[in-house]
Protein backbone atom coordinates (compact mmCIF):
# COMPACT_ATOMS: atom_id res chain seq x y z
CA UNK A 1 0.00 0.00 0.00
CA UNK A 2 1.24 3.51 -0.79
CA UNK A 3 0.03 6.91 0.33
CA UNK A 4 -0.65 10.07 -1.68
CA UNK A 5 3.01 11.03 -1.56
CA UNK A 6 4.03 7.74 -3.14
CA UNK A 7 5.59 6.41 0.07
CA UNK A 8 4.76 2.88 1.05
CA UNK A 9 2.69 2.69 4.24
CA UNK A 10 3.21 0.48 7.27
CA UNK A 11 0.70 -2.26 7.92
CA UNK A 12 -0.25 -2.21 11.60
CA UNK A 13 -0.32 -5.83 12.70
CA UNK A 14 -1.59 -4.93 16.17
CA UNK A 15 -4.87 -3.89 14.56
CA UNK A 16 -5.38 -7.51 13.53
CA UNK A 17 -3.98 -9.13 16.69
CA UNK A 18 -2.83 -7.23 19.76
CA UNK A 19 -1.49 -10.50 21.18
CA UNK A 20 1.03 -11.01 18.37
CA UNK A 21 4.55 -10.48 19.74
CA UNK A 22 6.86 -11.58 16.89
CA UNK A 23 6.91 -10.61 13.22
CA UNK A 24 9.10 -10.32 10.15
CA UNK A 25 9.15 -7.29 7.88
CA UNK A 26 10.90 -5.60 4.97
CA UNK A 27 12.78 -2.35 5.55
CA UNK A 28 11.21 0.28 3.27
CA UNK A 29 13.08 3.36 4.50
CA UNK A 30 16.03 4.37 6.68
CA UNK A 31 16.11 7.65 8.62
CA UNK A 32 18.00 9.54 11.29
CA UNK A 33 15.73 10.68 14.14
CA UNK A 34 17.20 12.72 17.00
CA UNK A 35 20.69 11.58 15.95
CA UNK A 36 19.64 7.92 16.16
CA UNK A 37 19.18 5.41 13.30
CA UNK A 38 15.55 4.60 12.51
CA UNK A 39 13.69 2.15 10.29
CA UNK A 40 10.34 2.25 8.51
CA UNK A 41 8.97 -1.26 7.94
CA UNK A 42 6.32 -2.55 5.58
CA UNK A 43 4.51 -4.06 8.60
CA UNK A 44 4.98 -3.96 12.36
CA UNK A 45 3.63 -5.11 15.72
CA UNK A 46 5.09 -2.03 17.42
CA UNK A 47 2.47 0.44 18.63
CA UNK A 48 3.67 4.05 18.16
CA UNK A 49 3.15 6.74 20.77
CA UNK A 50 -0.40 7.95 20.14
CA UNK A 51 -3.72 8.71 21.81
CA UNK A 52 -2.26 8.96 25.31
CA UNK A 53 -0.66 5.50 25.04
CA UNK A 54 3.16 5.08 25.03
CA UNK A 55 5.05 3.15 22.38
CA UNK A 56 5.80 -0.54 22.73
CA UNK A 57 9.16 -1.77 23.97
CA UNK A 58 11.08 -4.52 22.23
CA UNK A 59 13.83 -5.26 19.72
CA UNK A 60 14.44 -5.46 15.98
CA UNK A 61 17.08 -8.05 15.07
CA UNK A 62 18.16 -7.96 18.70
CA UNK A 63 18.64 -4.17 18.78
CA UNK A 64 16.64 -2.18 21.32
CA UNK A 65 13.82 -0.05 19.95
CA UNK A 66 14.06 3.17 21.95
CA UNK A 67 11.10 5.02 20.43
CA UNK A 68 8.24 4.40 18.01
CA UNK A 69 6.43 7.32 16.34
CA UNK A 70 3.95 7.92 13.56
CA UNK A 71 4.80 9.66 10.30
CA UNK A 72 1.42 9.81 8.63
CA UNK A 73 0.57 6.22 7.76
CA UNK A 74 4.17 5.11 8.24
CA UNK A 75 5.58 3.95 11.59
CA UNK A 76 9.15 4.94 12.45
CA UNK A 77 11.20 2.67 14.75
CA UNK A 78 14.09 4.55 16.40
CA UNK A 79 16.92 2.18 17.34
CA UNK A 80 19.76 2.16 19.83
CA UNK A 81 22.11 1.29 16.92
CA UNK A 82 21.82 0.63 13.22
CA UNK A 83 20.46 -2.58 11.70
CA UNK A 84 21.84 -3.29 8.23
CA UNK A 85 19.56 -6.14 7.11
CA UNK A 86 16.91 -5.55 4.45
CA UNK A 87 14.55 -8.02 6.12
CA UNK A 88 14.28 -7.98 9.90
CA UNK A 89 12.58 -9.76 12.77
CA UNK A 90 10.82 -7.81 15.51
CA UNK A 91 9.95 -8.85 19.04
CA UNK A 92 7.51 -7.06 21.36
CA UNK A 93 8.05 -6.91 25.12
CA UNK A 94 4.84 -8.70 26.12
CA UNK A 95 4.85 -7.56 29.77
CA UNK A 96 4.80 -3.91 28.67
CA UNK A 97 2.27 -4.54 25.88
CA UNK A 98 -0.16 -6.38 28.15
CA UNK A 99 0.20 -3.73 30.87
CA UNK A 100 -0.71 -1.06 28.32
CA UNK A 101 -3.66 -3.16 27.14
CA UNK A 102 -4.97 -3.49 30.70
CA UNK A 103 -4.64 0.24 31.44
CA UNK A 104 -6.13 1.41 28.13
CA UNK A 105 -9.06 -1.04 28.21
CA UNK A 106 -9.69 -0.11 31.85
CA UNK A 107 -9.74 3.55 30.87
CA UNK A 108 -12.52 2.88 28.35
CA UNK A 109 -14.65 1.27 31.07
CA UNK A 110 -13.98 4.10 33.51
CA UNK A 111 -14.74 6.77 30.90
CA UNK A 112 -18.05 5.16 30.02
CA UNK A 113 -18.94 4.69 33.70
CA UNK A 114 -18.29 8.39 34.35
CA UNK A 115 -20.49 9.30 31.41
CA UNK A 116 -23.23 6.80 32.23
CA UNK A 117 -23.54 7.71 35.92
CA UNK A 118 -22.42 11.37 36.11
CA UNK A 119 -22.54 12.58 32.50
CA UNK A 120 -18.84 13.35 32.83
CA UNK A 121 -17.15 13.46 29.43
CA UNK A 122 -13.54 12.37 28.98
CA UNK A 123 -11.32 15.34 28.13
CA UNK A 124 -7.94 13.60 28.05
CA UNK A 125 -6.17 10.37 28.91
CA UNK A 126 -2.52 9.65 29.61
CA UNK A 127 -1.04 6.21 30.20
CA UNK A 128 1.94 6.76 32.48
CA UNK A 129 4.75 4.45 33.55
CA UNK A 130 3.28 3.90 37.04
CA UNK A 131 -0.21 5.40 37.02
CA UNK A 132 -2.57 6.62 34.33
CA UNK A 133 -4.62 9.81 34.41
CA UNK A 134 -8.09 10.57 33.16
CA UNK A 135 -9.45 14.12 32.94
CA UNK A 136 -13.24 14.25 33.23
CA UNK A 137 -15.43 17.25 32.47
CA UNK A 138 -16.87 17.58 35.97
CA UNK A 139 -16.42 20.56 38.27
CA UNK A 140 -16.80 18.33 41.33
CA UNK A 141 -17.87 14.86 42.37
CA UNK A 142 -18.74 13.42 45.78
CA UNK A 143 -16.65 10.56 47.12
CA UNK A 144 -19.73 8.35 46.94
CA UNK A 145 -20.16 9.16 43.24
CA UNK A 146 -16.54 8.31 42.48
CA UNK A 147 -16.99 4.99 44.28
CA UNK A 148 -20.12 4.30 42.21
CA UNK A 149 -18.18 4.93 39.00
CA UNK A 150 -15.35 2.66 40.11
CA UNK A 151 -17.80 -0.06 41.14
CA UNK A 152 -19.64 0.14 37.81
CA UNK A 153 -16.42 -0.16 35.80
CA UNK A 154 -15.37 -3.19 37.83
CA UNK A 155 -18.78 -4.81 37.40
CA UNK A 156 -18.34 -4.70 33.63
CA UNK A 157 -14.77 -5.97 33.97
CA UNK A 158 -15.89 -8.94 36.10
CA UNK A 159 -18.66 -9.78 33.62
CA UNK A 160 -15.84 -10.68 31.23
CA UNK A 161 -17.50 -9.05 28.24
CA UNK A 162 -15.95 -9.35 24.81
CA UNK A 163 -13.89 -6.40 23.56
CA UNK A 164 -14.26 -6.14 19.81
CA UNK A 165 -12.43 -3.97 17.29
CA UNK A 166 -13.67 -3.18 13.81
CA UNK A 167 -13.48 -0.51 11.14
CA UNK A 168 -16.43 1.64 10.09
CA UNK A 169 -16.53 3.99 7.08
CA UNK A 170 -16.90 7.65 8.01
CA UNK A 171 -20.30 7.88 6.31
CA UNK A 172 -21.65 5.09 8.55
CA UNK A 173 -20.04 6.07 11.85
CA UNK A 174 -23.25 7.81 12.98
CA UNK A 175 -24.80 4.35 13.27
CA UNK A 176 -22.37 3.52 16.09
CA UNK A 177 -23.28 4.94 19.55
CA UNK A 178 -19.81 6.39 20.15
CA UNK A 179 -19.16 7.89 23.58
CA UNK A 180 -17.67 10.95 21.86
CA UNK A 181 -17.17 12.03 18.24
CA UNK A 182 -14.11 10.63 16.43
CA UNK A 183 -11.06 12.85 15.93
CA UNK A 184 -10.18 11.19 12.64
CA UNK A 185 -11.91 10.83 9.29
CA UNK A 186 -12.03 8.14 6.64
CA UNK A 187 -12.06 4.56 7.87
CA UNK A 188 -12.57 4.73 11.64
CA UNK A 189 -11.51 2.00 14.05
CA UNK A 190 -14.05 1.29 16.79
CA UNK A 191 -13.25 -0.47 20.06
CA UNK A 192 -16.38 -1.89 21.65
CA UNK A 193 -16.71 -3.33 25.15
CA UNK A 194 -19.74 -5.45 24.35
CA UNK A 195 -22.88 -3.30 24.56
CA UNK A 196 -21.25 -0.99 27.16
CA UNK A 197 -18.66 1.31 25.58
CA UNK A 198 -18.08 2.31 21.96
CA UNK A 199 -14.96 4.38 21.27
CA UNK A 200 -13.06 5.49 18.20
CA UNK A 201 -9.58 4.31 19.17
CA UNK A 202 -6.40 3.02 17.56
CA UNK A 203 -4.87 1.57 20.73
CA UNK A 204 -4.14 -2.01 21.81
CA UNK A 205 -6.78 -3.67 23.97
CA UNK A 206 -7.61 -6.86 25.82
CA UNK A 207 -9.87 -9.44 24.15
CA UNK A 208 -12.23 -9.56 27.13
CA UNK A 209 -12.91 -7.17 30.01
CA UNK A 210 -11.97 -9.84 32.56
CA UNK A 211 -8.34 -9.55 31.45
CA UNK A 212 -8.28 -5.96 32.68
CA UNK A 213 -8.43 -7.16 36.28
CA UNK A 214 -9.27 -4.78 39.10
CA UNK A 215 -9.77 -1.10 38.22
CA UNK A 216 -8.87 1.25 41.06
CA UNK A 217 -9.05 5.05 41.24
CA UNK A 218 -6.25 6.16 43.55
CA UNK A 219 -6.38 9.96 43.48
CA UNK A 220 -8.43 12.91 42.26
CA UNK A 221 -7.65 16.63 41.87
CA UNK A 222 -8.98 19.78 40.23
CA UNK A 223 -7.41 20.90 36.94
CA UNK A 224 -8.61 23.50 34.42
CA UNK A 225 -12.07 23.47 36.01
CA UNK A 226 -12.30 19.68 35.56
CA UNK A 227 -11.43 16.66 37.68
CA UNK A 228 -8.35 14.57 36.97
CA UNK A 229 -8.21 11.03 38.29
CA UNK A 230 -5.24 8.74 38.73
CA UNK A 231 -6.02 5.06 38.32
CA UNK A 232 -4.38 1.64 38.02
CA UNK A 233 -5.62 -1.62 36.51
CA UNK A 234 -4.67 -5.28 36.58
CA UNK A 235 -1.06 -5.93 37.53
CA UNK A 236 -0.58 -2.32 38.59
CA UNK A 237 -3.60 -2.55 40.88
CA UNK A 238 -2.17 -5.72 42.45
CA UNK A 239 1.16 -4.00 43.13
CA UNK A 240 -0.65 -0.95 44.49
CA UNK A 241 -2.70 -3.14 46.84
CA UNK A 242 0.43 -4.95 48.04
CA UNK A 243 2.13 -1.63 48.83
CA UNK A 244 -0.87 -0.24 50.68
CA UNK A 245 -1.30 -3.51 52.57
CA UNK A 246 2.33 -3.35 53.75
CA UNK A 247 1.80 0.22 54.94
CA UNK A 248 -1.37 -0.72 56.83
CA UNK A 249 0.29 -3.75 58.44
CA UNK A 250 3.16 -1.53 59.57
CA UNK A 251 0.76 0.99 61.10
CA UNK A 252 -1.24 -1.78 62.78
CA UNK A 253 1.96 -3.00 64.45
CA UNK A 254 3.08 0.53 65.35
CA UNK A 255 -0.22 1.54 66.96
CA UNK A 256 -1.17 -1.95 68.15
CA UNK A 257 -4.71 -1.53 66.85
CA UNK A 258 -7.01 -3.25 64.40
CA UNK A 259 -6.86 -2.26 60.71
CA UNK A 260 -10.22 -0.51 60.96
CA UNK A 261 -8.85 1.71 63.73
CA UNK A 262 -5.65 2.81 61.98
CA UNK A 263 -7.14 6.01 60.49
CA UNK A 264 -8.50 7.11 63.86
CA UNK A 265 -5.14 6.40 65.52
CA UNK A 266 -3.26 8.44 62.93
CA UNK A 267 -5.75 11.30 63.30
CA UNK A 268 -5.33 11.23 67.09
CA UNK A 269 -1.54 11.23 66.84
CA UNK A 270 -1.66 14.12 64.35
CA UNK A 271 -3.74 16.21 66.74
CA UNK A 272 -1.39 15.39 69.60
CA UNK A 273 1.61 16.44 67.51
CA UNK A 274 -0.08 19.72 66.62
CA UNK A 275 -0.68 20.39 70.30
CA UNK A 276 2.94 19.56 71.16
CA UNK A 277 4.25 21.83 68.39
CA UNK A 278 1.98 24.63 69.56
CA UNK A 279 3.25 24.29 73.11
CA UNK A 280 6.86 24.09 71.91
CA UNK A 281 6.36 27.28 69.92
CA UNK A 282 5.03 29.08 73.00
CA UNK A 283 8.00 27.82 75.02
CA UNK A 284 10.45 29.01 72.35
CA UNK A 285 8.81 32.42 72.28
CA UNK A 286 9.00 32.72 76.08
CA UNK A 287 12.61 31.50 76.19
CA UNK A 288 13.60 33.93 73.44
CA UNK A 289 12.73 36.90 75.67
CA UNK A 290 15.24 35.82 78.33
CA UNK A 291 17.87 34.66 75.81
CA UNK A 292 17.68 38.03 74.09
CA UNK A 293 18.58 39.80 77.35
CA UNK A 294 21.64 37.55 77.80
CA UNK A 295 22.84 38.13 74.23
CA UNK A 296 22.47 41.89 74.65
CA UNK A 297 24.49 41.82 77.89
CA UNK A 298 27.33 39.95 76.19
CA UNK A 299 27.25 41.97 72.96
CA UNK A 300 30.55 43.68 72.10
CA UNK A 301 29.13 45.81 69.32
CA UNK A 302 26.11 46.31 67.13
CA UNK A 303 26.51 42.96 65.33
CA UNK A 304 25.48 39.79 67.16
CA UNK A 305 26.61 36.73 65.24
CA UNK A 306 25.79 33.14 66.26
CA UNK A 307 25.15 29.64 64.85
CA UNK A 308 22.63 27.45 66.70
CA UNK A 309 23.15 23.71 66.01
CA UNK A 310 20.22 22.70 68.23
CA UNK A 311 17.80 25.56 67.64
CA UNK A 312 15.15 25.54 64.91
CA UNK A 313 15.04 28.27 62.31
CA UNK A 314 11.84 29.47 63.94
CA UNK A 315 13.54 29.60 67.34
CA UNK A 316 16.45 31.56 65.91
CA UNK A 317 13.99 33.97 64.32
CA UNK A 318 12.14 34.48 67.64
CA UNK A 319 15.45 35.29 69.32
CA UNK A 320 16.55 37.75 66.62
CA UNK A 321 13.22 39.58 66.73
CA UNK A 322 13.41 39.95 70.52
CA UNK A 323 16.96 41.29 70.34
CA UNK A 324 16.24 43.94 67.71
CA UNK A 325 13.15 45.05 69.63
CA UNK A 326 15.20 45.70 72.75
CA UNK A 327 18.04 47.73 71.22
CA UNK A 328 19.91 48.85 68.13
CA UNK A 329 21.44 45.59 66.94
CA UNK A 330 22.05 43.50 63.86
CA UNK A 331 21.53 39.73 64.25
CA UNK A 332 23.31 37.34 61.92
CA UNK A 333 22.09 33.87 62.92
CA UNK A 334 22.48 30.39 61.48
CA UNK A 335 20.38 27.31 62.25
CA UNK A 336 20.37 23.73 60.96
CA UNK A 337 17.68 21.18 60.21
CA UNK A 338 17.84 17.69 58.73
CA UNK A 339 17.07 18.90 55.24
CA UNK A 340 18.11 22.57 55.10
CA UNK A 341 20.46 25.15 56.54
CA UNK A 342 19.00 28.53 57.48
CA UNK A 343 20.42 32.05 57.74
CA UNK A 344 18.39 34.66 59.63
CA UNK A 345 19.43 38.30 59.13
CA UNK A 346 17.67 40.94 61.23
CA UNK A 347 18.26 44.53 62.30
CA UNK A 348 16.59 47.15 64.46
CA UNK A 349 14.40 49.50 62.45
CA UNK A 350 16.18 52.55 63.85
CA UNK A 351 19.44 51.52 62.12
CA UNK A 352 17.86 52.25 58.73
CA UNK A 353 19.48 49.21 57.07
CA UNK A 354 17.96 47.10 54.33
CA UNK A 355 18.80 43.46 55.07
CA UNK A 356 17.49 42.43 51.66
CA UNK A 357 20.76 43.71 50.20
CA UNK A 358 22.50 40.78 51.92
CA UNK A 359 20.47 38.11 50.10
CA UNK A 360 22.60 38.05 46.89
CA UNK A 361 25.74 38.19 49.06
CA UNK A 362 24.91 35.23 51.30
CA UNK A 363 22.73 33.02 49.06
CA UNK A 364 25.53 31.77 46.75
CA UNK A 365 27.60 30.63 49.75
CA UNK A 366 24.89 28.21 50.93
CA UNK A 367 23.27 27.53 47.54
CA UNK A 368 20.15 29.06 49.00
CA UNK A 369 17.09 31.09 48.23
CA UNK A 370 15.17 33.48 50.40
CA UNK A 371 13.90 36.95 51.05
CA UNK A 372 11.95 39.10 53.44
CA UNK A 373 11.63 42.72 54.40
CA UNK A 374 14.08 45.52 55.23
CA UNK A 375 14.52 44.43 58.85
CA UNK A 376 14.24 40.63 58.56
CA UNK A 377 15.48 38.20 55.92
CA UNK A 378 15.62 34.40 55.95
CA UNK A 379 17.60 32.26 53.48
CA UNK A 380 17.30 28.46 53.26
CA UNK A 381 20.17 26.51 51.70
CA UNK A 382 21.94 23.16 51.47
CA UNK A 383 22.13 21.11 54.68
CA UNK A 384 25.93 20.83 54.40
CA UNK A 385 26.44 24.57 53.80
CA UNK A 386 29.22 26.46 55.60
CA UNK A 387 27.13 28.75 57.79
CA UNK A 388 30.21 30.18 59.51
CA UNK A 389 31.58 31.48 56.20
CA UNK A 390 28.16 32.81 55.22
CA UNK A 391 27.74 34.80 58.45
CA UNK A 392 31.31 36.16 58.28
CA UNK A 393 30.64 37.32 54.72
CA UNK A 394 27.46 39.05 55.84
CA UNK A 395 29.29 40.77 58.70
CA UNK A 396 32.14 41.90 56.42
CA UNK A 397 29.64 43.26 53.91
CA UNK A 398 27.90 45.28 56.60
CA UNK A 399 31.15 46.61 58.11
CA UNK A 400 33.25 47.26 55.03
CA UNK A 401 31.01 47.49 51.97
CA UNK A 402 27.91 49.19 53.26
CA UNK A 403 29.65 51.11 56.02
CA UNK A 404 26.18 51.96 57.29
CA UNK A 405 26.48 51.00 60.93
CA UNK A 406 26.93 53.89 63.34
CA UNK A 407 29.88 53.66 65.76
CA UNK A 408 29.50 51.23 68.65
Amino acid sequence: MTNDRGKKETRRLYFDDAYLTEFEAEVIDRLIVENQPALVLDQTCFYPESGGQPWDKGTIDGVEVIKVVEDGERIVHVLARDVAAARVKGWIDWATRFDHMQQHSGQHLLSQAFFELLRGETKSFHLGADVSTLEIGLAKAAEEDIERVERRANEVAFENREIKTYFVPEEKIAEIPLRRPPKVSGLIRVVEADKFDYSACGGTHCRRTGEIGIIKITKSERIRGNLRFEFVCGGRALRDYALRNRVVRHLVNQFNVKEADVAASVAKLTEEMKAVKKQARKSEEALAVFEAQEFIKRAEGKIIQQIFPEKSAEGARFLALNIIKQGEFVCLFGAMSESRSHVILACSESLKLDMRRLVPVVSPLINGRGGGGPTLVEIAGDPAADLTAALHRAADFLKSTLNELPPS
